[in-house]
């Protein structure tokens, strides 16, 4: 059975106008397995929480820059990502950058959408969920009444 790392490959690295432009309108995703990583390595407070639409459940993701360590709130949504330095990300060549955002480029318009739709179906999980939940403890986030499930 084929990986989401061997459906979507990396990219090219890429620092056009284009490609910089998603990492201004919104952080991409990591699978779960990666944002473990990424809160072992010691980012956990880069990171927010993504509820989707209905409740239903939640995603870790890079942080909007000033909206770390939190729920993502829209107010914050035109700030970038928290790891993105004058014009390069942090994560970079550290194995912690985001699946999607290595996945995504400039000659892969519109295929995006279908790597964001497999990592959801991927937080959407009980792995996934009990993540969400020792984040939201390790970051003292109360989540009942949210509406996602804690499995």
């Amino acid at each position: 059975m084929k990986t989401l790392y061997d459906i979507y490959t990396p990219s090219e690295p890429c620092t056009c106008t284009r490609c910089i432009s998603f990492c201004h309108q919104r952080p991409g995703w990591w699978t779960v397995e990666e944002a473990e990583r990424v809160i072992n390595a010691g980012y956990s407070n880069r990171m927010m929480l993504e509820i989707a639409p209905g409740g239903a459940f939640g995603v870790l993701s890079p942080a909007f820059r000033g909206n770390e360590g939190s729920f993502a709130f829209r107010e914050f949504s035109n700030q970038g990502c928290t790891f993105l330095k004058g014009e390069r990300c942090e994560l970079f060549g550290t194995g912690l950058q985001p699946l999607e955002c290595r996945y995504c480029h400039h000659t892969r318009m519109g295929l995006g959408k279908k790597c964001h739709h497999d990592i959801e179906k991927r937080w959407n999980s009980h792995d996934g969920q009990s993540l969400v939940k020792k984040w939201s403890l390790m970051m003292g986030i109360r989540t009942p009444g949210t509406g996602f499930r804690t499995f």
